[in-house]
């Protein structure tokens, strides 16, 4: 038992209390609401105990939500504030896997064209090379294939060398920005890196960072030939009074990312995984760089459409492949499992394929959270029980309520846990961001869940079954703690053990 619970009496009574609060509601001179239905001891004592865990140090100051539902049963276990916008962090990704899905069908896959401006005539291209993006998040990252594939079948079309640049295009969607309310602390984040409608290696770099020779010196800055186009301040110095750490800037209205903090003379060099700004920018150079290491000799550079003129004509221009995705699925499950922001960008990008969609037109945020509204809508989800402005979960302007989030569990379940959402959530003690949490407990390998994790917010949502077998749907969301993030996830663990553990019998 951790060293922050109460005293088991004044916990039993401080549980005790807060559960008569919860059930009776305060006292007014208006009629009192009609008592709930009678329990059996052991739904009483499990509410007991749940309720109990929300009053622990480090957390009683926090406002907790929480649903438990009996999905075999139609059957309410346990409430709280169950109707309270919340932020959910990344529980909000779920939202995103299952409109998207909706949208388009687990089966989707993202097409990115290359097309050629210029004839090719004994294997070089005399033109430039239009890589066309519609939104996948995933080349060299964690459901994608490398760009090796791409430049393999440049070559099987017989392109030996490009006289001309390697441009891409990125208008079918809107320029690439940060979400609404995003911390500008995240964005030199691998988490806070930008979604566009052309990403490489989930739009993340490295920076080597190596001490200077003696005291005060700056440290030196490096990356790989082909990342140069990433403007870099050096703020990071060499020192031997205060602890080596190095830390990510990308200060409001600079569009140099500044890498600051210290390294001690004599260590080794400070590897620091960043984001990689401008995704265009960034994937154009990726892919010229693969190309030439490929066997493809590329004379001219690596550009963002935006900052070409005159602007190539992709309509006049060749076919030459087409790059299709892994499917939804597979793609989900990254996200659901590992927690990428990225992703989650991207899926809620699908709400905005639509019939009525204007042809031509980027596809645009605002154009795919009203499809996403939309489809709530359809489900019968009230518009005031969420108001998501992200896909990933990192905007502090998401709030959705935990009954809300417990009506989409329950259209989404299946009792077999198969489906791509289900299979594709994290399972306590086994993988993805439950890996390392309630492992050796009846949660293990039981609970799936999705996760959320921000400063002074914690979320878990997803399924478990009980210790007679009953399967359950489970919500919670804790936001504004006052201890530190450990206290929170072990009274949330605590709650998905005993749920595990929870039986009927006698």
């Amino acid at each position: 038992m951790s060293g922050r619970r109460a005293p088991g009496a004044l916990a039993a009574a401080t549980a005790a209390c807060l559960l008569a609060q919860a059930l009776a509601g305060a006292q007014s001179p208006a009629p009192r609401p009609p008592r709930l239905p009678a329990v059996s001891p052991a739904v009483e004592q499990l509410r007991k105990d749940l309720l109990a865990e929300t009053a622990m140090p480090n957390v009683r100051r926090a406002v907790w939500g929480v649903v438990v539902h009996s999905l075999d049963r139609d059957e309410r276990l346990f409430d709280l504030n169950a109707d309270t916008l919340f932020v959910p962090a990344s529980a909000a990704k779920i939202v995103s896997a299952l409109t998207a899905a909706d949208a388009v069908g687990w089966d989707y896959r993202f097409d990115t064209a290359v097309r050629a401006t210029g004839p090719i005539v004994d294997g070089v291209l005399t033109g430039d090379l239009i890589i066309v993006g519609s939104g996948d998040p995933t080349p060299e990252g964690r459901a994608g294939d490398s760009l090796k594939v791409w430049v393999d079948a440049l070559k099987a079309a017989g392109v030996k060398r490009i006289e001309g640049r390697v441009i891409g295009d990125d208008d079918d969607i809107d320029e690439p920005r940060p979400g609404a309310a995003w911390s500008w602390e995240d964005l030199g984040y691998t988490s806070g890196a930008l979604f566009g409608a052309l990403n490489a290696t989930e739009n993340r770099m490295t920076v080597t960072i190596a001490p200077g020779a003696g005291e005060g010196q700056s440290a030196s800055l490096s990356v790989e030939d082909f990342a140069q186009d990433r403007p870099l301040v050096n703020r990071a110095v060499t020192s031997t009074t205060t602890a080596p750490f190095v830390w990510p800037e990308q200060r409001l209205g600079e569009d140099a990312l500044t890498i600051t903090g210290s390294v001690r003379p004599g260590d080794p060099p400070i590897r620091l995984s960043i984001s990689t700004g401008n995704p265009t920018q960034w994937f154009a150079s990726l892919f010229r760089d693969r190309l030439i290491r490929g066997g493809v000799e590329v004379t001219g550079r690596a550009a963002d459409i935006d900052d070409v003129q005159p602007k190539p004509n992709r309509a006049a221009a060749t076919l030459l492949y087409t790059h299709r995705s892994q499917p939804l699925a597979a793609i989900a499950r990254a996200m659901l499992k590992d927690s990428i922001n990225l992703y989650g960008e991207a899926l809620l990008r699908l709400n905005a394929m639509s019939p009525s969609a204007v042809p031509g037109a980027p596809a645009t945020n605002d154009m795919a959270l009203a499809g996403l509204r939309k489809r709530l809508d359809a489900w019968g989800i009230p518009r005031d029980a969420q108001d998501l402005v992200d896909g990933s979960g990192l905007s502090r302007r998401d709030l959705i309520a935990p009954e809300a989030l417990y009506a989409l569990l329950k259209r989404a379940f299946e009792p077999a846990g198969t489906s791509p959402f289900m299979s594709g959530l994290p399972v306590a003690g086994v993988d993805g961001s439950l890996a390392a949490r309630m492992k050796d407990t009846k949660a293990h390998g039981n609970l799936r869940a999705k996760t959320g994790t921000m400063s002074n917010i914690r979320s878990l949502a997803g399924y478990m079954r009980t210790g007679d077998g009953e399967h359950l749907a489970i919500v919670v969301i804790v936001n504004n703690y006052e201890g530190a993030g450990a206290d929170a996830n072990e009274s949330i663990d605590n709650m998905a053990v005993r749920l595990a553990g929870f039986t009927r019998r006698p």
